[in-house]
């Protein structure tokens, strides 16, 4: 496992907005932002190697504790090399304490102050998530990047719940700082407060005191309005240290993306463009191609015209639509390569745009962004899929 040595430095400003290009160095290498990290919450991208993942880009990814530590259990990963061993990935990863599986769980969990009490949606067995507990299952995964165990309500509570739960957040986030393997890997604090911005002014000031390696700004994209939605992003990010990386956790579409970096939004994450490819649907800079569309079913040309990735140089949308129409496991493999890779290609254009001083946030050139209508309708699949993608049985990719 690669030691502590963790450092964040500005390269550049954006003219206009808060949007930067940044650097993050870690024990198993560097890279730069605004990043994607795609979702690896089991070990594992699903449909993808982690050879893949390096093709379409990938400098980060992220795992889940609440998963790894049900199964296999975090004494075997860390037995067998840690996260970077077992599953063969020689590059930084993120895990993320498992706050947000654990409450979604709601009847099967009960919170306390000391923690949370669930029962395993595997084998029913009885398990305790607390701070301590969440950092030493993250040691032993070996993450170079850490969270504090925090709680995430839905967008639905109302101002005493927010209260409570942002107040119990910045307890939880001192425990977790104490308790974690500081000589090893990096710690995030995460600001919560739900849909009220002066929670999230006190969270954000309260957790900075504490001054963690970085910041995330959680409890976002759980079924608020997008106005809402960035303006709680705007509230969380403004008390956050410009010497820091600020990670938005969950915000996935193309557009609200870009939105995120303009708010200064450095580190991003989402199931978006995995779950989608499972279910057919490709994201591309012409709007999204859902290949069981009968109109595809004789069409040769390529999901994407502008796409160099291996899937629209290769494959056309006739064979992909045939592929998801027999439920080949090909087509999962398929897609969520081309969906990776446009992610990637997203936020290198991004980044280019902030380096050559072009960067104008949403009406930037240059970058490869759907119509949004179009992109709305997509993200609203994430939320109605039927196939096995669970939230927490389906490690939520």
């Amino acid at each position: 496992m690669g030691g502590h040595r963790f450092s964040f430095q500005v390269l550049s400003k954006a003219v206009s907005g808060r949007a930067r290009l940044g650097r993050i160095e870690t024990g198993h290498g560097a890279f730069e932002t605004p990043v994607f990290m795609p979702v690896g919450t089991g070990a594992t991208v699903k449909a993808m190697t982690t050879e893949e993942l390096r093709s379409v880009g990938a400098e980060i990814i992220l795992a889940n504790t609440f998963h790894l530590m049900l199964r296999p259990g975090c004494d075997v990963v860390r037995d067998l090399g840690g996260l970077h061993g077992f599953m063969n990935w020689a590059g930084p990863i993120l895990t993320d304490s498992g706050g947000f599986q654990v409450f979604s769980l709601a009847p099967l969990r009960k919170v306390t102050d000391e923690g949370v009490t669930f029962r395993s949606p595997i084998d029913g067995t009885a398990h305790d998530l607390t701070p301590e507990r969440a950092m030493e299952v993250q040691s032993d995964l070996g993450a170079d990047i850490v969270m504090a165990l925090d709680e995430c309500l839905s967008c639905s509570a109302d101002r005493e719940q927010s209260l409570q739960a942002m107040e119990r957040t910045v307890r939880w986030a001192e425990r977790s700082k104490k308790a974690a393997n500081v000589a090893r890997q990096a710690v995030f604090g995460i600001v919560q407060g739900g849909m009220f911005a002066d929670l999230r002014e006190e969270s954000g000031r309260r957790t900075v005191e504490m001054d963690f390696d970085g910041y995330a700004v959680g409890g976002l994209s759980v079924g608020e309005p997008k106005s809402l939605m960035f303006e709680m992003l705007d509230v969380s990010v403004a008390n956050l240290p410009e010497a820091k990386p600020h990670y938005v956790m969950g915000i996935g579409t193309p557009h609200d993306i870009i939105r995120a970096i303009d708010a200064g939004g450095d580190m991003f994450d989402c199931v978006l463009p995995t779950r989608n490819a499972r279910n057919g649907l490709a994201f591309t800079s012409e709007g999204a191609v859902r290949v069981k569309h009968a109109r595809y079913a004789r069409d040769p040309s390529p999901l994407s015209p502008s796409c160099p990735c291996s899937t629209c140089q290769g494959y056309s949308r006739a064979y992909l639509r045939h592929l998801y129409m027999s439920n080949e496991i090909l087509s999962a493999r398929l897609l969520t390569y081309h969906n990776l890779y446009y992610f990637h290609c997203l936020v290198r254009a991004a980044r280019d745009a902030i380096r050559q001083g072009r960067w104008r946030g949403i009406a930037t050139e240059s970058l490869p962004l759907p119509p949004e209508e179009d992109e709305q309708t997509a993200a609203r699949q994430r939320h109605s899929q039927t196939d096995n993608s669970k939230r927490t049985t389906d490690n939520g990719q």
